[in-house]
């Protein structure tokens, strides 16, 4: 029977003597807060195991780069590779790379394309996107019911449409608004901005300057939420007339929450899928079988608990 691994779970490490074990990680950008915390993760639960060592490439989301990096981590001979992935829809030639060299291969946070196709030796850690934006929806049609709106406007603020994350995101939002309890709530405006603080910001002031009217801001992250919030005040808006949601709740978006700006996050344990990637690969890499899927599940984020979550991401 396989073994399913959790965020919490420790890597078993064998009770003889630490047997040297190099994994190779190639991140899809390093220049990201979340998977900043992500690749932090792999590294600091790395260090508490004998004899691991990670060996951490950034691809520049760039899809040539990684799939070399993934190339040369099978010519040098890893142990394991750990695949944070650019394109969610190039993931096939990733595996099949790795497949052929019998080199154990985890994918992070990013649901591969061939998710329920991947060869025997591979797996992927992350959170249910499924769980992200339906929380995140629900939340923000409850504020706006709580402040009696009977009809409301929203704009979706939407990742890079490459990336699984960000298409399923945005379903959940559509599937939540199609609800009898939330359908009240009408999409005006949906663009993607990249993930990107810089470019949300600048989508928000056009949005602004064009004169479009909404009650509230639907992001697929927070930092996204957070260039939202920057242009608005810029332009004067009110920050207690529009519900504001993101989601991955880093510490920039707490922040932007303990200051009264953003309304509603999602937790997305950065470190937890850091870790348990490790693990899996390390698991895979001793022969050990592992789930396919492993799910670290998302927590709703709000003023109220904003506490509990502060020293988390």
């Amino acid at each position: 029977m396989k073994r399913l691994l959790t965020a919490t779970a420790i890597c078993a490490v064998m009770g003889t003597a630490a047997q040297a074990e190099n994994i190779g990680v190639s991140m899809a950008l390093f220049d990201d807060n979340f998977l900043t915390v992500l690749r932090n993760g792999m590294g600091d639960h790395a260090a508490t195991l004998d004899g691991v060592t990670l060996q951490i490439e950034d691809a520049q989301n760039d899809v040539g780069k990684q799939l070399n990096q993934i190339q040369n981590f099978v010519a040098s001979g890893v142990d394991a590779i750990i695949v944070n992935p650019v394109d969610t829809d190039a993931t096939v030639a990733m595996s099949q790379a790795a497949s052929d060299a019998g080199i154990p291969l985890v994918y992070v946070n990013r649901e591969p394309v061939n998710v329920d196709d991947l060869p025997e030796n591979q797996a992927f850690v992350a959170s249910d996107e499924k769980e992200s934006g339906t929380l995140q929806t629900r939340e923000i049609c409850r504020l706006l019911k709580e402040a009696g709106k009977t009809e409301a406007k929203a704009v979706v603020l939407m990742g890079e449409l490459s990336n699984q994350a960000a298409r399923v995101r945005t379903q959940d939002i559509k599937d939540v608004i199609a609800t009898p309890e939330c359908s009240f709530i009408q999409i005006v405006e949906e663009q993607t901005a990249n993930w990107s603080r810089t470019q949300a910001a600048d989508l928000m002031t056009n949005w602004i300057t064009s004169g479009l009217e909404f009650d509230a801001v639907i992001s697929n992250n927070d930092e996204m939420a957070i260039g939202a919030i920057q242009s608005l005040k810029s332009a004067g808006r009110p920050m207690d007339d529009i519900i504001i949601g993101g989601i991955d709740a880093t510490q920039d978006a707490l922040a932007a929450m303990a200051a009264g700006d953003l309304d509603v996050s999602v937790f997305q344990n950065a470190a937890g899928q850091g870790q348990g990637a490790v693990d899996a690969a390390l698991s895979l890499a001793r022969g050990e079988e592992v789930e396919n899927k492993v799910y670290v599940p998302f927590e709703l984020v709000t003023p109220a608990n904003l506490a509990d979550y502060q020293a988390r991401n």
